[in-house]
């Protein structure tokens, strides 16, 4: 059953301080459990004997899944609610998180991590969802600015800190280092229900597939799709870029300023939220600087390649910031997961498909910068998309 919606004042500002730290505790988780691949990817591969494909494969198949899994979490977001929703899908992605930890063999090895992959893609509409039933409309965009800041201190905390600090606290095992990153959502999973302002009415017969003739399903899940693809891929393939340099020695160094890339974009988009969100123009400048990086990151070498990456994924996560924030502005909060999962649904389907079609080219040619060269190519190819959206606020939404 659907949860009742608030017909209550909503509380002063002090009190938003538990639901925002649930917020961004969400957030983390969905990353953590995504981005403690890369850094992991030798020692697995190793072990497991697995090809370059297959490697990348470890970051991009969960990014397939989180293309898969938003339909059946749209479909619950309508049936149970929210947070009922955001619950079970952190349950699902621990078990399928942790269990990577314990598998013997590769075909094991990725169906824990489309499991994985299938919990985190729940959770993703329903916390864009879940912001119209806890937070008031004029805090819509901080609430988005705040999940995302969790989830991309995810990406910096899980990618950036796995090799120097956690492994070697648990004797460099990389089965220890999935569970000790996995079992603490399961508190967080709990403790969603302790804030007692999720009232939503039942809705009779609620629509959850995807509005296709809603141009901004197609259009942000494009973009959405050229933000994920250069960050994702980027990250799935730094080992074997850095490698055809001669810099493989540069890896802990390249993720950890790469990720931690990403933890000073959600805290510039704390600031400017109610400034940007909205805004296609940003949308437009962002995405053109992202593409400009990458290719630098590609044809450069040494320090400037992992510079220029590192500036690549800062304008990338504000890039996604952006484009997760905009669903609870334009529609009605009945609507937001609908068009938040028909997003996520284009969006990782693309960020999957290009770099494990880059990685097979890769593997093809013997050069990892193909695989590169192939996301690129997408990026130009989306980008004139945003520098015609159309973000027209629904009624009653106060700007930004």
């Amino acid at each position: 059953m659907a949860e009742p919606r608030a017909t209550t004042t909503p509380p002063p500002p002090a009190r938003l301080l538990p639901v925002a730290v649930l917020l961004w505790l969400a957030g983390v988780y969905l990353r953590v459990p995504v981005l403690v691949a890369p850094p992991l990817a030798p020692f697995i591969s190793d072990e497991l004997a697995l090809s370059q494909a297959l490697t990348g494969a470890l970051t991009t198949l969960p990014i397939l899944m989180l293309a898969v899994g938003s339909m059946p979490g749209a479909l619950s977001i309508a049936r149970i609610g929210p947070r009922n929703t955001l619950a079970l899908a952190m349950v699902i992605m621990v078990i399928g998180s942790a269990g990577r930890g314990l598998v013997p063999d590769t075909l094991s090895l990725m169906i824990a991590s489309a499991v994985m992959g299938f919990g985190v893609s729940m959770m993703q509409p329903a916390l864009p969802a879940l912001l119209p039933r806890w937070l008031e409309p004029h805090h819509l965009a901080l609430g988005s600015a705040i999940y995302m800041n969790g989830m991309l201190m995810g990406e910096f905390i899980g990618a950036g800190i796995t090799l120097p600090v956690l492994m070697p606290l648990l004797d460099n095992s990389w089965r220890a280092t999935l569970m000790a990153w996995s079992l603490p959502a399961l508190l967080v999973a709990a403790a969603l229900f302790l804030p007692k302002r999720d009232r939503a009415r039942p809705v009779r017969k609620p629509a959850w597939l995807p509005d296709w003739h809603n141009p901004l399903t197609l259009r942000l899940g494009l973009l959405l799709g050229l933000s994920g693809t250069l960050f994702f891929g980027l990250n799935a393939y730094m080992a074997n870029l850095l490698e055809s340099q001669g810099q493989l020695d540069k890896l802990p160094e390249a993720l950890f300023w790469y990720n931690l890339a990403q933890v000073a974009a959600s805290l510039i988009m704390l600031k400017m939220a109610r400034r940007w969100v909205g805004r296609s123009e940003v949308i437009a400048t962002l995405a053109s600087i992202a593409i400009i990086g990458a290719i630098v990151a590609v044809v450069a070498s040494g320090w400037w390649s992992i510079i220029s990456a590192t500036l690549m994924s800062l304008v990338a996560g504000m890039l996604l910031i952006l484009l997760v924030a905009i669903p609870p502005l334009v529609v009605s909060a009945s609507e937001t997961g609908r068009l938040s999962a028909g997003t996520f649904l284009v969006g990782y389907t693309v960020a999957f498909v290009v770099p494990m079609t880059g990685g097979l080219v890769a593997d093809w040619t013997g050069d990892a910068r193909h695989a590169l060269l192939i996301m690129i190519g997408y990026g130009l190819l989306v980008l004139p998309l945003a520098f015609t959206l159309d973000l027209e606020r629904k009624k009653g939404q106060p700007e930004s």
